[in-house]
């Protein structure tokens, strides 16, 4: 049935344009903004993950910045470490120098001086955007990822870059619980005394003719053949024999028949060791060694004369925190030193030692060592009585303190005289060693950014593949479809345009 009212292939022809000019806007859309889901309403599920992954991909590039930043604090750091080293070690050759006898020291000292005031320098100056970090103690972090375990979960990663103080400061002693019991004197001693330690020899008061005796001291073996002789002759031959090797810091003496054996060794101990035999006639013997403090008393025919410095022992089970704080008290003068980050028992009794050794103490000097049966660390304080025959002598413990700089003692380096420029060539392998730690640290840190760098740039660009085959429009395939959209556009027209002529045929019935 034809109608003039209705035109049924009008609106089929209508409704085909339409879709074929909202396909052929659709895909012109694509080509114009190179996007398949440029909106919700396109695919609201991708464009969903898509704006998630894109504001991720945002951050990311926030993080690159972070991390160049912090790269770049760390390498001035870094570089300023491995200066330090440098000079430190030319300060470590003057000390050498000044080894010498026949060697102008003060032009030495004024030369070391010039060198730590350059190190100074440097370690104020390796700032970058105002971060110092070879200076202070606070850790710094630096952003180094954005972890995301769900759509709305998202937490900051970072990464730690320990400081590394390498000043001179002292630090301030701590006021907090008593740490005391993490260094004991051995043997309780309350001074160091310039006296000797002894080992006393006890002969038997019968001695046959060919009865024979025979002492080692200092690994030195002397021997007696008895003539008949009466005790105190073998005491004074022994004596006589001892005084006559020449030992240093080792004496003899014959005091009514016993033998006593004394030694003034500052960190070395002196074994004495005794055998006697008889000829069959007599009763020649030996009875006792008796060992001088430290070592305490020996009754057996053997017998160690204990080195004349007093020691204090450190812990081998307690921790180091920062700001624990040591005191050792010598004569009239304490020395502190405040242990810092990761520091250990052998930090605090090189700093001790280094604190001792900046004081100056007339014929005062330490040792460090480490005891081979315990594992324990030990601080050795000697006096040879040439400034004071007998010295108080206390330690003392607190926490909570500042710490002191990783080049503490540095500003006491003294090489003007024998004794300091032992002491100061035993100190700057601590100065030296701190400073490769520094370095070292900062080389891991550095190299650490370098590799999360790297890795963010590349999860960046992976981001940005991902989202791009989410939301981009294939090109190839929307010019395709745009030339067939077209000719259908086309084609609709043309069937609309016929639609319309229909009813027209219908005029001529009424002519």
């Amino acid at each position: 049935m034809s109608s003039i009212l209705t035109n049924n292939s009008a609106m089929v022809a209508l409704q085909t344009l339409k879709s074929v000019n909202s396909n052929l806007q659709k895909v012109q859309s694509e080509i114009s903004t190179g996007k398949s889901v440029a909106t919700a309403k396109d695919n609201s599920a991708v464009w969903a993950i898509s704006k998630v992954m894109e504001s991720d991909v945002k951050g990311f590039q926030g993080i690159q910045d972070s991390l160049a930043l912090g790269e770049s604090t760390v390498a001035v750091a870094r570089n300023a470490t491995e200066t330090v080293t440098d000079l430190l070690t030319e300060i470590k050759g003057k000390i050498v120098s000044a080894q010498e006898q026949n060697v102008d020291r003060d032009k030495i000292q004024t030369d070391i001086a010039s060198l730590r005031d350059q190190i100074k320098t440097v370690v104020s100056s390796a700032q970058f955007n105002g971060l110092n970090l070879v200076r202070g103690t606070n850790d710094v972090e630096v952003l180094s990822s954005l972890d995301r375990s769900g759509a709305s979960s998202v937490s900051a990663s970072t990464i730690t870059v320990n400081r590394q103080d390498l000043t001179s400061s002292a630090g301030t002693f701590g006021s907090g619980a008593s740490l005391a019991a993490n260094a004991t004197i051995e043997g309780g001693a309350s001074a160091v005394a310039s006296a000797g330690n002894t080992a006393v020899v006890t002969f038997a008061a019968t001695w046959a003719s060919g009865d024979t005796a025979q002492i080692s001291v200092g690994g030195v073996t002397l021997n007696y053949t008895a003539t008949g002789a009466a005790v105190a002759d073998i005491a004074a031959s022994f004596a006589g024999q001892i005084n006559a090797l020449g030992l240093e810091g080792v004496t003899a003496a014959n005091n009514a028949g016993e033998l006593t054996i004394t030694s003034t060794r500052a960190f070395e101990g002196l074994n004495v060791q005794s055998t006697a035999t008889t000829a069959g006639d007599g009763t020649g013997a030996i009875t006792a060694v008796n060992g001088g403090a430290p070592s305490g008393t020996n009754t057996a025919a053997n017998s160690t004369i204990g080195q004349r410095a007093e020691k204090i022992n450190f812990s081998t089970t307690a921790t180091v925190n920062e700001g624990d704080s040591y005191k050792v008290t010598v004569g009239t003068r304490s020395f502190d030193y405040i242990a810092g980050k990761g520091e250990t028992m052998e930090d605090v009794a090189k700093g001790l030692k280094t604190a001792i050794d900046g004081g100056n103490l007339t014929g005062v000097t330490t040792r460090v060592t480490q005891n081979s049966t315990t594992g324990a660390w030990e601080l050795n304080v000697d006096n040879d009585g040439s400034g004071s025959a007998s010295l108080a002598f206390a330690r003392a413990g607190n926490a909570g303190g500042v710490a002191s700089g990783g080049l503490f003692g540095l500003d006491n380096i003294d090489v003007t005289t024998d004794s300091k420029a032992s002491s100061a060539l035993e100190n700057i392998e601590t100065l030296i060693q701190n400073a490769i730690d520094a370095s070292a640290s900062f080389g891991s840190a550095q190299g650490r950014i370098e590799t999360q760098s790297e890795f963010v740039g590349k999860l960046v660009d992976s981001l940005k593949s991902g989202i791009g085959t989410l939301v981009d429009a294939e090109m190839e395939e929307a010019s395709a479809k745009l030339q067939a959209l077209q000719v259908q556009q086309q084609l609709a027209t043309q069937s609309l345009s016929i639609a319309n002529q229909a009813p027209q045929s219908i005029l001529s019935l009424f002519r």
